[in-house]
Parts: structure tokens; sequence; C-alpha cells
């Protein structure tokens, strides 16, 4: 569990979040914190495996495409997708700081596999209505 004053932490210390599930369809939530992760100041790494220029980004069909260290894990997808991410993120030659499951979405053996490697993780909670309460929905 992380704590307000750890959380607020890794939030300002991450620079780049790739969110795995991006949509740019209106009325979805994925679009929603996209869009305010982007007006926030975060370097936003779209990763879909099928749509292209999500948000008007380039959009990556997996995290392992993707060319920059990754701060931040955003996920937008069901919890029995989760472990396969973790082990995804496992792969990546620099490892993110945080792993984060969106409001709803839980899964124990994702955070079991990426705790023991220093990566902290959040479960069912969302990163804009964090982000929001932590720094007061500006610029971090």
């Amino acid at each position: 569990m992380l704590f307000d004053d750890s959380l607020r932490a890794h939030l300002a210390a991450t620079r780049t979040i790739a969110v795995i599930g991006a949509k740019d369809k209106p009325g979805q939530p994925v679009d929603a914190v996209g869009r305010y992760l982007i007006e926030a100041g975060y370097e936003v790494l779209p990763v879909h495996p099928v749509r292209k220029g999500v948000w008007g980004l380039e959009t990556y069909p997996s995290l392992a495409d993707i060319t920059v260290a990754i701060d931040l894990v955003d996920v937008f997808r069901a919890p029995e997708h989760c472990p396969g991410h973790a082990a995804e993120v496992l792969a990546l030659p620099h490892k993110p700081r945080l792993f984060w499951m969106q409001l709803g979405i839980h899964s124990s053996e994702a955070g079991r596999l990426l705790a023991g490697q220093g990566i902290a993780v959040v479960e069912d909670l969302c990163l804009m209505v964090e982000h929001r309460r932590l720094f007061g929905g500006g610029i971090r």
C-alpha cells in the first residue's frame, strides 16, 4: 500500500506514462484519463495492439515497442490480463517505478510479480482522481 506522501513523490518524479488499453473514444474513462494526463504535462505513450494515433500520438502495439524509459504503466484492461502485462514490464530494459491498475481492476498475481522487483503497485484507483486529489488538478 502506498500512502499519500509516497504516491505524491512517485507521481512528481514521473515523466512518461504508458497507457495500456488506450482509446480516444469520447465517454470512455480511458479517454478522459489519457487527455487529463497529457494536459497535466506528462508524456503519454498510448498502447493498443490495433488502434493507431490515439490522442494524436504515436500508439504502440505493446510495451516492448516503446523505445523510451517508462516511469509509470497505467492499465485499462480486465484483471485477467494484468499478470501478462506485469510480465511485459519485467521484460523491459528499464523498469517503471509504478504499475497502476485503474478503478475496478485488481490482480494479486500481477502485484506479487512486480512487488518483488521493486515496482510499486496500485490497484483499484483512478490515476486522474488521485492526481487531482494530490496535486489539486494542476501540473505536478
